[in-house]
């Protein structure tokens, strides 16, 4: 069964070739790229398209893809800290930059091919590839995941996330100062329409857009920037990044939503703030608490899981800019 994949090129792909196009949106080398042209599974503007076409912004691109068998799934030791584990489920606080389940380009060193090494046998609900995820992280997210050994418990887990049960709260470092002390963000998410690899805030009732709310909190006020918690009340691709960009407030170290660069209009760092800026290894959200009710005897399990190393030392160095800043205004 074949992918179907559309693109939109945008004023960035003036003069680009069909086929480099192509590559760089599906993440293929050029030869792969090409036996799609080869066997006429590139339409542009509805017709078949040569590898050599050079795109205008508008020029609507449709890619039948079909994706490449992925390698059977194979233990592979990983150190993991685990902060629970019984007879029916673990939880673990995730590292930034680890993949939770294969996908293309990450077919090995996953988090699913680490559990695998520790837990021979984990709940078969979900696709094959995602043995006991119950939900998951981005690559470079950090925090904590619950993941199911048995049906029984991932059923149990997977009704209580839904049902709102179960809680996930996560802290973010986030350009600006919100102008609110609370806030519900309810804009639903989709994919957006020119970039495959990134969601976006999508009118309610678009093709793709599904309901999406997330609750956040100022916490802590350090100009340029802000500590907030965002708490789920459903759970799309990259819901907190998106909505936390849609209101204004990226989060720091983001690659894909509005932090290119530092946004305009934020202020000045210190030496120390800028080093550890450039230092994350990703975007600062962290899932610093998660609870639910036990799938087999119901009782409450609570977990805390501290910041990474790198957002700490942010943190750090904004709050010692702040006071700073405090100080010298006495």
């Amino acid at each position: 069964m074949c992918n179907m994949e559309d693109f939109i090129a945008t004023e960035e792909d003036r003069g680009v070739r069909s086929d480099v196009f192509v590559a760089r949106r599906l993440q293929l080398s050029r030869s792969q790229a090409a036996r799609l042209f080869a066997l006429g599974h590139v339409l542009v503007n509805g017709a078949v398209s040569k590898p050599g076409r050079v795109l205008q912004p508008g020029d609507e691109v449709h890619v039948r893809a079909e994706p490449p068998e992925p390698p059977s799934l194979q233990p592979e030791p990983m150190d993991l800290e685990v902060l629970y584990e019984d007879e029916h489920l673990l939880v673990i606080n995730k590292p930034r930059g680890l993949v939770v389940h294969p996908a293309a380009g990450h077919y090995h060193g996953t988090l699913v091919h680490a559990l695998l090494a520790r837990v021979p046998a984990l709940s078969s609900i979900g696709a094959p590839d995602r043995p006991g995820i119950v939900h998951r992280l981005d690559m470079d997210t950090s925090g904590l995941m619950v993941v199911a050994k048995s049906d029984k418990a991932h059923r149990s887990l997977q009704a209580q996330i839904q049902a709102r049960k179960a809680r996930r709260e996560y802290v973010a470092i986030v350009w600006g100062c919100p102008a609110f002390e609370t806030a519900t963000i309810d804009a639903a998410i989709g994919r957006h329409p020119s970039d495959r690899k990134k969601m976006a805030v999508l009118p309610a009732g678009a093709p793709g857009a599904k309901p999406a709310v997330t609750e956040l909190a100022v916490l802590e006020r350090l100009p340029p920037m802000s500590v907030v918690e965002a708490s789920l009340r459903t759970g799309r691709t990259h819901q907190i990044r998106v909505h936390c960009a849609y209101a204004g407030h990226p989060v720091a170290g983001d690659p894909l939503y509005g932090e290119h660069g530092r946004p305009s209009g934020h202020g000045v760092l210190t030496r120390a703030a800028e080093d550890a800026l450039s230092a994350l290894r990703g975007q600062a959200l962290h899932a610093r608490h998660l609870s639910f009710g036990h799938p087999v005897d119901g009782r409450l399990m609570t977990f805390e899981a501290r910041l990474p190393d790198d957002m700490q030392r942010l943190l750090d160095a904004l709050r010692k800019l702040a006071n700073g800043r405090k100080r010298s205004a006495i």
